[in-house]
């Protein structure tokens, strides 16, 4: 099984590339949908961040703008958030690894936001960058409810610019050529990872849990 990783900036199209490679067959982990289970009513993390940020949980789930605006412009409480989440958000990447594995999955896509700056390439065989023109990243980004230029400008801060991605990944896809074109470079990234022979998963000697490096 080879195991691709999927990122891309804040409104460079992620979600709908892995949306797209879903339904090309590809199982695609989610690393978004594993937080919002992690900070959902009765998640694994709730008691950890109500700890860590009282006052953000409510009825038992974490209220995601509450936690935000807790983090918002803090890098010690950024790192105490992250030093909760990424374990458990890893934990969940490895069992969704090895249940593939199980079912002799060819190819397996870790969606993942942050793949570069958190050192996630190692633990991936190909990485897959969604990019569009900042112009449309930005008219994207500013349509989502409750975003401000100042929380783009923000999130932009702590996320590797588009151009580093871009050069460090094995793929590239643009997303503002439409969706026909990314849908046709995803198929095409598809089957050119199924004719590689590189490094694939689980490596040989791999133990139940264990992280995977390059």
């Amino acid at each position: 099984m080879i195991v691709l990783g999927l990122t891309g900036s804040i409104g460079m199209g992620k979600s709908t590339a892995a949306r797209m490679l879903k339904r090309m067959g590809a199982p695609v982990c989610d690393s978004d949908a594993v937080v919002h289970g992690l900070l959902g009513r009765h998640g694994a993390a709730v008691p950890a961040i109500d700890e860590a940020f009282p006052g953000v949980v409510v009825d038992g789930a974490v209220d995601r703008r509450a936690l935000g605006a807790a983090v918002f412009g803090n890098p010690a409480a950024l790192k105490r958030l992250e030093a909760i989440l990424h374990p458990a958000v890893q934990a969940a990447q490895r069992r969704f690894l090895k249940q593939a594995a199980r079912r002799r999955v060819r190819v397996a896509v870790l969606d993942i936001p942050l793949l570069f700056e958190t050192g996630g390439e190692r633990k991936v065989d190909r990485s897959v960058v969604v990019t569009a023109p900042f112009l449309v990243q930005k008219s994207r980004v500013l349509a989502r409810p409750g975003m401000t230029p100042d929380k783009f400008a923000a999130i932009l801060a702590r996320q590797m610019p588009d151009a580093e991605k871009r050069r460090r990944a094995d793929h590239v896809v643009n997303t503002g050529d439409g969706r026909r074109a990314t849908r046709r470079a995803l198929r095409n990234i598809l089957a050119d990872v199924k004719r590689r022979r590189g490094r694939q998963w689980p490596p040989r000697g791999f133990q139940p849990g264990q992280v995977v490096h390059a």
